[in-house]
């Protein structure tokens, strides 16, 4: 079973936590390894500049949250579930509005692979509403789910408490930024850029 001692892996801690669901150990897992790294993101870049002007582990950490707490970045992840949760009551169409939240990354034009393995994983266990209404909005917008979307049907699909898609990413990406943090201190230099003034 799952203990809840501190020792389990964090994403078994979570699922002992969030759900009591059998098969929420392994989405979760799967949802950490693709949120754990993704190139030099503006929270790894942040990450990378606090690591190399001497802070602290912890507070280089908390450079990455900050920035990726933003609205153009892991900040799309709630604002994704609370328009779901406007689709589900019909208080909008998919499609109103232009682009929604959760849609559209500028590295994946035709899809983001992270997303696809998540809504792969989540229909295992879900119905198949959230697919398709990705679809509809893909056809009428050209674009495509994002992580963003991902986190959001998992957290819709597990039943996790609001806002958990966003704290999955956040925790998942911690991996990626210590590996960040630790390979900029070994270089010994702070990022300096200049400004160009115009």
């Amino acid at each position: 079973g799952m203990r809840d001692d501190g020792e389990s892996p964090i994403h078994v801690m979570l699922a002992r936590a969030w759900s009591t669901r059998a098969d929420a150990v392994d989405l979760l897992r799967r949802a950490l390894v693709l949120c754990a790294d993704h190139e030099l993101n503006a929270s790894a870049y942040a990450v990378r500049v606090a690591a190399s002007a001497g802070a602290s582990v912890p507070a280089s950490l908390l450079a990455g949250l900050a920035t990726l707490s933003g609205s153009r970045h892991g900040g799309l992840t709630p604002r994704c579930r609370a328009w779901m949760d406007r689709v589900e009551r019909r208080k909008i169409d998919p499609e109103q509005g232009g682009v929604p939240p959760g849609f559209g990354h500028p590295l994946y034009p035709d899809g983001d692979p992270r997303t696809r393995a998540i809504m792969q994983s989540c229909g295992q266990v879900g119905d198949a509403f959230w697919a398709r209404i990705a679809d509809r909005v893909t056809d009428e917008t050209g674009q495509y789910p994002s992580l963003d979307f991902g986190l959001a049907l998992l957290e819709r699909e597990l039943d996790l408490p609001k806002g958990a898609g966003l704290g999955i990413f956040a925790v998942g990406r911690m991996a990626g930024w210590i590996a960040h943090l630790f390979e900029q201190r070994q270089s010994g230099k702070i990022i300096r850029p200049r400004a160009a003034v115009g």
